[in-house]
């Protein structure tokens, strides 16, 4: 289960109300369309057009401007377009969730696709919209620590909680005991397989 389970699960609450409206991006490297600025923007685009007339008005007109999408739009202008669907007045809360925003290649292309979507990120909470709310979750890397922490209102940290390391280890141990591959194992090599899976699991 991902970090964000428990917050997505109160926002699709409030959603099947009409209280809110609810864009879920995961990162994932190893889907080209998961892993860029241009992924999350669509992905985001067409979720939230979905739950809204308004939306999916603004996000028609758009497709229209770009001969019905005969021409792609720059990343730039998809990213224009969603900010102006986030201004429409009237609207019900917007939460955008990014989950495992680490997981964004930070290679040496400048900018990296990590560095795009910070930027986006930036912008979208210096536009000060009021309807936008946005939850991410990611390890805590420098470069990602440097960008969010003076934009955060709120930061919830369980890289170095106990309850979650106890959680992987408890899961480790399930599975290295039950599988019956491991039947032949020595006690003492199931419990370092266990000691270092525990380690390098970081708290994730």
């Amino acid at each position: 289960m991902s970090a964000s389970s428990t917050v997505i699960e109160d926002i699709e609450t409030a959603r099947k109300y009409g209280l809110a409206s609810l864009a879920i991006f995961y990162c994932d490297f190893r889907e080209e369309q998961k892993k860029d600025l241009r992924g999350l923007v669509s992905s985001v685009l067409f979720q939230l057009s979905d739950q809204s007339d308004s939306y999916h008005d603004v996000l028609s007109i758009f497709y229209s401007t770009h001969d019905d999408g005969a021409r792609s739009p720059s990343d730039d202008e998809l990213a224009c377009c969603l900010k102006n669907l986030l201004e429409l007045p009237g609207q019900a809360p917007a939460y955008l969730i990014i989950d495992a925003l680490d997981e964004f290649p930070n290679t040496s292309a400048i900018p990296s696709p990590r560095e795009e979507v910070l930027t986006l990120v930036t912008q979208l909470m210096e536009s000060q919209l009021t309807n936008l709310r946005i939850c991410i979750t990611s390890r805590p890397e420098t470069d990602i620590k440097i960008i969010l922490e003076p934009l955060s209102f709120r930061s919830v940290s369980i890289h170095d909680e106990r309850g979650q390391m106890e959680d992987i280890e408890n899961y480790i141990k399930s599975v290295v005991n039950t599988d019956p591959r491991n039947r032949r194992w020595k006690a003492e090599h199931k419990q370092l397989v266990i000691d270092i899976l525990t380690e390098r699991a970081d708290g994730m």
